[in-house]
């Protein structure tokens, strides 16, 4: 496991964990900064797989 997919899967949750806390509260804006994040998080996450991914095609060239 890399930094990138810890992180990511941490924006991601927190961005979860924000988006339903603005739909609680009827905040729309803390709504869309927590989709933001998530994205982000999920993004991040990609990055990572695919780091971990040319480690392992390396590891067999």
């Amino acid at each position: 496991m890399n930094k990138d997919l810890i992180e990511g899967s941490i924006k991601d949750a927190a961005g979860k964990a924000q988006q339903k806390i603005g739909e609680i509260v009827g905040n729309p804006k803390q709504q869309v900064k927590g989709v933001q994040k998530q994205i982000k998080g999920k993004t991040q996450k990609t990055m990572g797989n695919v780091k971990e991914a040319a480690k392992g095609v390396d590891k067999h060239s």
